[in-house]
């Protein structure tokens, strides 16, 4: 009986082990909407931890998209599942990375996954972050100038 009873706990560990190692990494599309132009580009970063959040250099995976009609959509592939969050430049200049000016504001169109709210300086990991599933999906961000 134990040794039964062994094999079956074995058997569904393996089960389960599988069917978490097979979630097929997905497709993350993220549409950027309010542009006040179609020039340079639209730069958006993929966070995977809050010690990473919003630092250059250190995102999980980086896109460039080209705006048009003053919205972009910047597409993440083979994305795992898991915790992340975006934030998102308008690099009107070409820029590599977002510029400041005074009292830390930044100088380009700027946005977060979840749209949080900036008035007050730059959101945290935890206010930007969603969970991805893996699959494909869809999120907005609305840039803020």
């Amino acid at each position: 009986m134990r040794n039964v009873l062994f094999c079956t706990t074995l058997a569904l560990g393996l089960v389960v082990s599988t069917v978490l190692a097979a979630q097929p990494a997905g497709k993350l599309s993220v549409n950027v909407s309010g542009l006040r132009s179609d020039s340079g580009v639209v730069r958006c970063g993929l966070y995977a931890s809050a010690n990473d959040f919003r630092k250059p250099g250190r995102e999980r995976s980086g896109v460039v998209a080209r705006p048009s009609g003053q919205r972009a959509t910047c597409v993440f592939n083979g994305v795992p599942a898991g915790t992340y969050a975006i934030a998102v430049f308008h690099a009107e200049q070409n820029e590599t990375q977002i510029e400041y000016g005074m009292f830390g504001k930044p100088k380009q169109g700027y946005g977060f996954s979840r749209n949080p709210s900036s008035n007050f300086g730059p959101p945290n990991f935890e206010a930007a972050a969603f969970n991805f599933p893996g699959g494909n999906q869809s999120l907005s961000v609305s840039l803020q100038y």
